[in-house]
């Protein structure tokens, strides 16, 4: 049996499944749940020697925990297409598997915007929960922003995952609509209050956190395009979650 199971999740990331898989060369199994790509994703996965299936998309949560239920290793690492494991954190997750301190790991996450590698701006150390033990852990079954859920003791490593989620401003634009829609269907089925003003209200709040209390400023003009793009999600999730409300009333 695999002690180690990496698995990704995708959908349209032929420009960076290959890159993905092959930072995951030690690892003793890789598996790419995919919905529906329409652009090679699938074949550059087999091509790389992943283990592939399909799976309707459902949200991420969903998602993840059947990319979860297919895994064999005693431990999984979950990781995203944009993302890459280094040499240095490959070692120190095998370090950790084989020590058993802990049944499941943060790691640090260092993104980079529109070719820049964030310092702050709430995206370092961004420490995530990805490397876990199988039987002790689950997603949540939020269809955006799910977290791992851990039943047992939760330790912290050091190295980072890099991570590529902006590459270009488009990309960015493409983030703002993608995740303040699925966040916008989250809010709208709950029971917080919106009104029309909602979405600026948080917008401009968002600004503000991103840019002055997380230090956003410290990361020139990518920090404040940062706290712009996150700004413009806040607006837009509350906006699309009021008119959703208006067209069921």
């Amino acid at each position: 049996m695999p002690q180690l199971s990496a698995i990704i999740i995708t959908k349209d990331e032929a420009a960076n499944i290959g890159e993905c898989l092959d930072s995951l060369a030690f690892c003793d199994e890789r598996i790419v749940v995919d919905a529906t790509s329409a652009d090679g994703t699938l074949m550059i996965a087999k091509q790389k020697g992943a283990r592939v299936a399909t799976h309707s998309w459902k949200g991420f949560g969903p998602q993840k925990n059947y990319a979860l239920s297919l895994a064999q290793g005693d431990w999984v690492l979950s990781i995203d297409a944009d993302e890459r494991v280094t040499p240095e954190l490959a070692r120190a997750i095998r370090a950790a598997i084989d020590a058993g301190k802990a049944d499941a790991y943060e790691i640090p996450r260092r993104s980079s915007f529109c070719g820049h590698m964030m310092r702050h701006s709430g995206w370092f150390p961004d420490r995530v929960i990805r490397l876990f033990r199988r039987d002790k852990a689950r997603f949540t079954d939020d269809v955006v922003h799910e977290r791992v859920v851990c039943d047992g003791a939760v330790a912290r490593l050091s190295e980072p995952i890099l991570h590529f989620p902006v590459r270009r401003l488009e990309d960015a634009i493409r983030r703002i609509d993608q995740y303040s829609t699925l966040g916008a269907e989250k809010l709208a089925a709950s029971e917080r209050k919106i009104s029309a003003v909602s979405g600026l209200a948080h917008g401009i709040g968002t600004f503000l956190r991103v840019y002055l209390l997380k230090l956003g400023f410290l990361d020139g003009a990518a920090g404040f395009m940062l706290a712009v793009a996150n700004a413009e999600g806040a607006y837009y999730r509350y906006q699309k979650a009021w008119l959703a409300r208006q067209r069921r009333e």
